[in-house]
């Protein structure tokens, strides 16, 4: 009788251990692809956001041209309102990017380069412009690389 006590004892207990092992096992796993999700997300957003960026920082260049070679002509309107339609585009990935970048730094970083970007269209003059897109380029490379170690 004892043996048969001893042996549905046992059995019990490797049971509640096999239980634990796998639970922790299950977790381990879940909280890893939560991980790996999320590092999938950051990718896609600070890319995408660079991208929209880039292209913002083109739009806003095109702006002042146009702007410049003709004030107020058709083709500087054209720009100018391409450049409102850039400008949503960079502003949503900037908001996706808030969304899911946790480093403060980056997320500073993020934000001065869509401001520089921004007020691109604002200078006086070509040197005024290109040191103005030189900062908003610069800014951006500073963003990526705060943001790259988090997707590492």
């Amino acid at each position: 009788m004892e043996t048969a006590v001893i042996a549905v004892i046992g059995t019990l207990l490797g049971a509640v251990v096999t239980h634990l092992f796998q639970s922790r096992t299950t977790e381990r796993t879940a909280e890893l692809a939560r991980n790996e999700q999320l590092r999938q997300e950051r990718i896609a957003a600070y890319t995408a956001f660079a991208g929209a960026l880039v292209d913002y920082r083109r739009g806003q260049s095109d702006r002042w041209h146009r702007a410049l070679e003709e004030p107020g002509g058709p083709v500087a309107e054209t720009a100018r309102i391409e450049s409102y339609h850039l400008r949503s585009g960079a502003h949503q990935a900037l908001i996706r990017v808030q969304l899911v970048c946790e480093d403060r730094a980056a997320l500073e970083l993020a934000a001065a380069a869509f401001e520089l970007t921004n007020c691109l269209h604002e200078a006086v003059d070509e040197a005024d412009r290109a040191h103005r897109a030189g900062q908003a380029r610069e800014t951006l490379s500073e963003f990526i690389g705060a943001a790259a170690p988090g997707v590492r």
